[in-house]
């Protein structure tokens, strides 16, 4: 049996644009004499609404004073080339090698080195020593130790890689350097803004129902629930906009000015967008054997391997990461012995798990945003959900960056927040009241209009240590 989709969980928005300066309760009935019995106060029948909580957890926010932001960050240390072709028959004593890598304007590869030379698709490899270099060209030649000379065909496409260098007695030393190549990100700040806007006649009406919001507002004047709802919601996106932020590609409608001559027209990079653009995707939903994971570890070992990394996942990953780690329990089949292994018949029976070690620590905490059916909670799962995101893995820690304001190196965590600020102007969460009404005195309106303004981007370091658990390849 499943849960019966009627009756369902409600998706429409308890708030709603009314044109304010007409609303005037018109439904008071003195005709019956009967008072009815009420509650007072609101049921908080949804609990806590907010999904913000996860960039709380995991980054920090700086101040910025520019419209980009840029960042480098490492590459290897070590060359390897994977699409090269040698020029010469199999059981030859030489060859050159041609390398058609893409993005790679000169190979750095020296004459006097040796080098390992291996065919992709069957394992066959040589080992030589680079006798000449075309950078131009981008080929090298090679002379090989082995006897029986070149083990694969000129049709076999190979990888190459350095493993060092030998040179005779008395003779020069290595020709040519190599110079270190950062690559260069960078994101753009997004400025978002939400407005809420009560009459002053509707500030002064009072209301039967106490009101109750998550961030304590009580009382019996309705606008003061409108307006911290407007709060919540705008502390939410603040969020929410980082995580799903896309740049605006060209030839959009975002793009067109024409189309769009007063809106965003540019978009930023959040970190789902960052994360499927250059870091780790699982594209099978949700990892649910050890087999599953040991694939996800071997790819972090060819990553930046560090050490602590928290999951973040919605409640259907959750429930797989415990069913697969009670399963390794020979007990585990029976459910008698997950989480507390010292069950008695009076003892509320533990059946999670906050994490385990495989390789690398691996925490695992709940996201309420991927569960929220207002946000990515509803949407589908399955073979037909390509692209339904269920987890984040993000590493824990920090990493050392170059700090512009500071003037410095910094230590930042690998998500942080940056937004615009100066000496004059702080645009991090920006709120100002204007109107006539509670307390403003700004112009002639009769009403109270409460704005709301950040100018902000997320910075995600190092985004080849992140790993995106979604459904689609």
């Amino acid at each position: 049996m499943a849960v019966l989709p009627s009756p369902g969980y409600q998706l429409q928005p308890s708030a709603e644009q009314v044109p304010l300066s007409t609303n005037y309760i018109t439904n008071f009935n003195f005709l019956n004499q009967y008072l009815p019995d009420t509650y007072e106060k609101e049921f908080e029948r949804y609990g806590n609404r907010t999904v913000a909580s996860f960039l709380r957890l995991v980054g920090a926010e700086m101040p910025s004073n520019s419209d980009m932001i840029k960042w480098a960050e490492q590459g290897r240390l070590h060359t390897k080339y994977v699409d090269c072709a040698s020029s010469a028959a199999a059981a030859a004593d030489s060859a050159t090698i041609t390398v058609s890598d893409p993005n790679v304007s000169g190979i750095a590869i020296r004459a006097g080195q040796t080098v390992f030379i291996s065919d992709n698709a069957n394992g066959l490899s040589n080992k030589g020593i680079v006798t000449a270099v075309n950078t131009t060209a981008g080929t090298f030649d090679v002379a090989y130790y082995e006897a029986g000379g070149q083990t694969f065909g000129s049709s076999a496409t190979l990888s190459v890689w350095i493993y060092g260098s030998e040179f005779k007695k008395g003779t020069v030393g290595m020709i040519g350097s190599l110079e270190a190549e950062d690559e260069i990100f960078d994101n753009s700040p997004i400025i978002i803004k939400d407005k809420y806007a009560v009459s002053g006649s509707d500030m002064a009406q009072i209301g039967w129902v106490e009101v109750t919001t998550e961030n304590g507002a009580t009382g019996y004047l309705w606008y003061l629930k409108s307006e911290h709802e407007t709060r919540l919601r705008f502390e939410d996106y603040l969020e929410t906009a980082m995580i799903e932020a896309v740049p605006a590609e060209t030839g959009s409608g975002v793009a067109n000015a024409s189309l769009n001559p007063i809106y965003g027209n540019k978009g930023s990079e959040g970190i789902f967008y960052v994360v499927n653009s250059r870091g780790n995707v699982w594209g099978g939903g949700n990892p649910t054997t050890l087999a599953d994971f040991d694939s996800i570890i071997s790819r972090l070992d060819k990553q930046g391997s560090i050490e602590e990394n928290v999951i973040f996942v919605n409640r259907a990953f959750s429930f797989d990461i415990d069913d697969m780690l009670a399963a390794q329990n020979s007990y585990g089949a029976n459910g008698t012995s997950y989480g507390l292994f010292d069950n008695d018949k009076d003892m509320a029976l533990n059946l999670g798990f906050s994490g385990f070690r495989r390789g690398y620590d691996f925490y695992k905490s709940d996201w309420k945003y991927l569960n929220d059916p207002t946000m990515r909670g509803g949407l589908p799962t399955g073979a037909q959900a390509a692209g339904t995101v269920t987890g984040l893995l993000v590493p824990a820690g920090s990493t050392t960056v170059y700090d512009q304001i500071l003037g410095k190196n910094a230590k930042r965590p690998f998500l942080h927040v940056r937004y615009r600020a100066s000496e004059t102007e702080d645009r991090r969460y920006k709120t100002w009241i204007t109107g006539s009404a509670g307390g403003a005195q700004t112009s002639d309106l009769d009403a109270m209009e409460v704005n709301f303004l950040s100018e902000r981007c997320v910075c995600t370091l190092g985004a080849n240590n992140f790993v995106l658990f979604r459904y689609g390849s």
